[in-house]
C-alpha cells in the first residue's frame, strides 16, 4: 500500500441542486469561498426556483468564476426525485474533467473553513473509503451524541464520494426518497467503506424532511419512506417507540407509524433490489442490538 498523500493533492467537486433556496443558500456559500482547500468546480443546479435563490447566487459568479449554475427547467410541483436528476445532470456535465472526489451539498447547511481539507485526508488515509461525512447538528439537536446515530452512515445534506465509487453505483437513484439512503448502503454492500467522521460537525439550517410540506406532513412521508425503503419489522416498531418520545410526543410516532401502514396497505411498489433491503434488515438487526447494549450501559 503506497504512502498517504496530501490532502490538497486530491481534487473535489461540489454540485449543489436547490429549489427555492433563498433563505439558506448564502450561508452554504460563504461556507465553501472560506475553505482552506477550494474546490476545482462548484455546480449549483437551479431546479426552476421561484425566489431569489439565482440573484443570490449571481453574486458570487465573477468572484469566484469556479462557481457555475446549471439551470434547469421550471416546473411547478416538487418532485420527488429532482434531487437525484439534478445531481445526475451536474455529474455529467464535470465528466470531462479530472477530479478524484465529488460531493452533494445541500443548499442550507454551513460548516467550518477546515471542513473539507479535513474529508480530503481521510480519503487519503482510507483507500477503501467511499462515502465520507460528518454528523449535523440542527438547533439544540447534535446527531453525533444520539445513541441511535451509526456512524457508517452519511447525511444526504453532505455527501462526498470517492468518484469511482459513485460511478460503480451509478449516481443517485431517482426514486421517491431515500436517495441518499440507498447511495451509502449500495456502496457498502459492494464493498466500500462509509464513515462519518465524528471530530466535525456540518450546521443544518432547515427542517430535515419538511423543505416541501409541513412539518406534520413530514412525519407522515416519514413512514411511507420507511416502508418502501424495506425496513426491518423489529427495527420499524424500535424506531416508531422512539419517536413517540419526541417532541411532539405520541404524536410523532404514531404520525410515522400511519405513514408507514397506509404505505403498506396500498402496497406502494419498492424501488429498492431485493438484495439491498436484504443487505439492508442485516444491519438493521445488528444495529438494533448496539443500540439496545447503548441504552442498558446508561
Amino acid at each position: 500500500m503506497t504512502a498517504a498523500l496530501s490532502s490538497h493533492s486530491l481534487s473535489y467537486i461540489l454540485v449543489t441542486p436547490v429549489r427555492n433556496g433563498a433563505d439558506f443558500i448564502e450561508k452554504t456559500i460563504i461556507s465553501v469561498v472560506r475553505q482552506t482547500v477550494l474546490p476545482r468546480k462548484w455546480v449549483i443546479v437551479n431546479d426552476g426556483s421561484t425566489d431569489a435563490t439565482g440573484s443570490i447566487v449571481a453574486r458570487y459568479l465573477e468572484s469566484f468564476p469556479w462557481i457555475e449554475v446549471l439551470q434547469m427547467a421550471r416546473h411547478r410541483n416538487y418532485e420527488f426525485a429532482a434531487k437525484a436528476r439534478c445531481f445526475n445532470a451536474a455529474v455529467e456535465r464535470v465528466s470531462g474533467l479530472e477530479f478524484d472526489i465529488i460531493a452533494n451539498l445541500d443548499a442550507d447547511i454551513s460548516f467550518d473553513e477546515s471542513y473539507f481539507e479535513f474529508l480530503l485526508a481521510k480519503f487519503n488515509e482510507i483507500p477503501s473509503l467511499g462515502v465520507a461525512g460528518t454528523p449535523m447538528r440542527e438547533g439544540d439537536y447534535d446527531a453525533g451524541a444520539d445513541a441511535r446515530f451509526n456512524d457508517k452512515d452519511v447525511f444526504g445534506a453532505c455527501q462526498v464520494f470517492r468518484r469511482r465509487c459513485l460511478e460503480e453505483i451509478g449516481g443517485y437513484a431517482p426514486i421517491k426518497g431515500g436517495i441518499d439512503w440507498v447511495a451509502v448502503r449500495t456502496a457498502r454492500m459492494i464493498g466500500w467503506t462509509t464513515r462519518s467522521f465524528m471530530e466535525k460537525r456540518f450546521i443544518h439550517h432547515g427542517t430535515m424532511g419538511a423543505s416541501d410540506c409541513s412539518v406534520w406532513r413530514s412525519f407522515l412521508r416519514y413512514g411511507e419512506k420507511d416502508y418502501f425503503l424495506g425496513n426491518h419489522p423489529l427495527w420499524e416498531i424500535g424506531r416508531i417507540g422512539y419517536q413517540m418520545m419526541q417532541s411532539p410526543i405520541v404524536v410523532r410516532g404514531i404520525l410515522i407509524f400511519v405513514g408507514y401502514l397506509w404505505a403498506s396497505l396500498r402496497r406502494i411498489e419498492r424501488p429498492i433490489p431485493p438484495a439491498l433491503i436484504r443487505f439492508n434488515r442485516r444491519e438493521q438487526l445488528v444495529d438494533l442490538q448496539r443500540i439496545l447494549g447503548k441504552l442498558l450501559d446508561y
